[in-house]
């Protein structure tokens, strides 16, 4: 009995150990695609090299609506709120805005920026997974402490 017991909780330690380095956080785990927190756009974060990065690849509005003052109704949404004049007539659709991120552990990157083309800024910023799908974007201008969260929820298509 002593046996079948002592076998009975080494057991559940393997298996417990087995479960939590499934679970351990890699930095492949911010892989995919994410709403932005206002649900207008999705954002694919990918491998750039040996970091991360991130692009827009859906829009709720890709297009100008009827009565826009931003640009021609029906044409494409643009990066018109960029400080650089060339970069003004790039589309938003297909645009990185999250670049070169190192995971640094804990479900956490950072060192890279954050563009964000709602006001043509772009912010250091740090990432963290707070669970499978929830993301926490804080972009801040100098130190973490004067900036903002975000925070993204993974796209799940067959969710919606």
């Amino acid at each position: 009995m002593a046996v079948k017991m002592k076998t009975s909780i080494f057991m559940t330690f393997i298996c417990l150990a087995l479960t939590a380095a499934c679970y351990a956080a890699g930095g492949d785990d911010i892989l995919g695609v994410w709403n932005n927190e206002e649900k207008d756009a999705r954002i694919e974060m990918f491998k750039c090299g040996d970091k991360y990065c991130g692009k827009i690849v859906w829009l709720k509005e890709p297009n100008y609506p009827a009565g826009s003052t931003e640009g021609k109704p029906g044409t494409s949404r643009l990066d018109n709120h960029n400080p650089d004049p060339a970069h003004r007539t790039r589309p938003i659709f297909g645009l990185q805005i999250v670049h070169n991120f190192v995971f640094a552990g804990d479900y956490l990157w950072k060192g890279g920026k954050v563009y964000d083309p709602k006001n043509g800024k772009t912010y250091s910023g740090k990432l963290t997974i707070v669970s499978p799908t929830q993301l926490d974007l804080r972009g801040y201008v100098g130190i973490s402490l004067l900036g903002r969260t975000t925070t993204w929820t993974r796209y799940l298509p067959n969710a919606e």
